[in-house]
């Protein structure tokens, strides 16, 4: 291995240009050496922006490259019946390579399992694009949480709310399409509510369960809860003219039950107005409490506030130098901020060769059974326990 990790990445959309790559630029562990797209100009360009030296359309001569330490793999997962993600990630385990997935890895949990396990069989380090739980704000209030500043915890609220989606212009699908796809997409017409699509849940509500799992510090005994569209017709994408009828979950509500008797509740909506990217998570414990709002309002993209049974008024706290990302500067945006740490945080682990590797797949595969809980209770109008899975 030379001095730096050496990175490929594969997909070079809007997402990994926006937050991807700066995030590796700003990391002194890692160089970013080749990346692949299936569009010859957004893969050209990207390479030329961030200094990437090769760049292909054939994400396979990245994945046989016996010096590429590290894949990351940033292609747009479909809906639930896409499996991108889960090709292209046991691929590069395959390979040998340490992932960097976007979320979902696979839709379903076991599968996500299973790839973990394969790395583990490699000694590879995975992580999974919950970017959330590496804002500062965040880091600093599991930290706390696991210094004991809320004592024993009692109850979860998190909530995921932005307007993303509310506009019914703005397509489903918001890849920047230039020829329609063939075959054409379809969203779910199975317009019943039994038939309702996973996407605010999978998408949105997950880097929210991901943080109130971590702060509870429990996998969930029980959930129900239940999926709704309410923006019934919208574009299919950016070349349509007309609406369409779509079935789709763009708001949702679950509760459940800890297993070690914690209470969690979680709401995740893409059509609530609010700026992105509106996550709000609330952890009430026997010594105290701490809220943290991530959301991009008058050039402030977090806060985090804390109280105690004593002064039960929450003020706001100051989070320590130490859990901002190298290169950190006053007024940079969310993604920039958040996702260096994700990336720099990934490059620690492996550089350390230590057993540290939070927000891997194992994590993932915790946070994607709650979703298949929390879907299976919709459809079946009930509650559902993790056993049944």
């Amino acid at each position: 291995m030379s001095d730096k990790l050496r990175v490929g990445v594969i997909g070079a959309g809007r997402w990994c240009r926006r937050a991807h790559l700066p995030g590796y630029v700003s990391s002194p562990l890692c160089d970013l050496v080749a990346i692949a797209d299936l569009h010859e100009d957004l893969a050209t360009d990207a390479a030329r922006e961030f200094g990437i030296p090769d760049a292909y359309t054939d994400y396979e001569k990245i994945m046989s490259r016996s010096d590429i330490d590290v894949i990351d793999v940033v292609t747009r997962a479909g809906d639930q019946h896409d499996n991108t993600h889960e090709i292209l990630t046991f691929r590069a385990l395959e390979e040998g390579k340490h992932v960097l997935v976007e979320k979902p890895v696979c839709h379903d949990y076991k599968d996500v399992i299973r790839a973990q396990e394969l790395a583990d069989s490699k000694n590879l380090k995975t992580k999974v694009g919950l970017t959330f739980r590496y804002a500062p704000a965040v880091q600093y209030m599991m930290s706390l949480v696991r210094d004991g500043f809320i004592g024993d915890p009692f109850v979860y609220n998190g909530y995921e709310q932005n307007s993303q989606w509310l506009d019914p212009q703005y397509p489903m699908d918001k890849r920047v399409h230039r020829e329609y796809p063939d075959p054409p997409p379809s969203f779910h017409t199975d317009l019943s509510p039994e038939g309702i699509g996973i996407f605010s849940l999978e998408g949105y509500g997950a880097p929210t369960i991901d943080i109130g799992l971590e702060l509870i510090g429990a996998d969930l005994e029980r959930v129900t809860g239940i999926m709704m569209n309410m923006v019934k017709e919208r574009r299919l994408t950016n070349l349509d003219s007309e609406l369409s009828r779509i079935n789709v979950d763009d708001a949702d509500i679950f509760i459940g039950e800890g297993k070690n008797g914690t209470m969690f509740s979680l709401q995740s909506s893409i059509v609530t107005v609010g700026n992105y990217p509106g996550i709000e998570a609330r952890i009430f414990g026997s010594k105290g409490g701490l809220q943290v709002r991530l959301v991009e309002e008058f050039g402030v993209i977090q806060t985090l506030k804390g109280a105690t049974k004593d002064a039960v008024e929450y003020v706001d706290m100051e989070i320590p130098d130490a859990f901002f990302p190298p290169g950190y500067q006053v007024g940079q945006s969310w993604d920039q901020v958040f996702y260096a740490g994700l990336v720099h945080n990934f490059m620690q682990e492996i550089v350390s060769g230590g057993d540290e590797n939070q927000g891997n797949f194992l994590q993932s595969a915790r946070v994607q059974k709650v979703i298949n809980m929390a879907a299976r209770s919709h459809y079946e109008k009930r509650w559902v326990s993790d056993t049944e899975l």
